[in-house]
């Protein structure tokens, strides 16, 4: 499936209506032009997708930011998971056993690689079911096969 199709099917819960990935990171990142020209970043190891620029002017400013520019690269926790894991293959990107929104750890034995696929479709299904949920609260993960 084409990766804008599984984004609106994972991410389209949140208003966003794809039409062009403009950019991603070896985390699964991705920085979206939605329908109406606003930029959208997919943040998979904290669960949110959400309107970062509301112009290519505003995004092009935003990637001079070099708070915005460290967090998107994640160099140190790239290199971590590099020497932990090896080269990612193609289709597959690093991730989070549990994602840091659910208290994951950023780094050690919660890293692990993952299909891009399913990265995008698994964060979005689990944001979706903690969205209501209040700051602090009691989640349990259930892995159903």
């Amino acid at each position: 499936m084409e990766l804008i199709a599984v984004i609106k099917g994972a991410w389209g819960w949140t208003g966003l209506k794809p039409d062009q990935i403009v950019g991603d990171n070896d985390f699964g990142n991705l920085m979206i032009k939605d329908e109406t020209g606003r930029y959208w970043r997919l943040c998979p190891e904290d669960l949110y997708c959400k309107v970062v620029a509301n112009s290519r002017a505003e995004l092009d400013h935003l990637s001079q930011d070099q708070d915005f520019l460290q967090d998107w690269y994640m160099t140190e926790l790239v290199q971590q998971a590099r020497e932990r894991l090896g080269p990612l293959r193609p289709g597959f990107k690093y991730c989070l056993k549990i994602p840091g929104t659910l208290g994951g750890e950023y780094g050690g034995d919660n890293l692990a690689t993952i299909s891009f696929d399913d990265l995008v479709t698994a964060s979005g299904d689990i944001a979706q079911q903690i969205e209501e949920l209040p700051d602090g609260a009691q989640v349990k993960l259930s892995i159903i096969d």
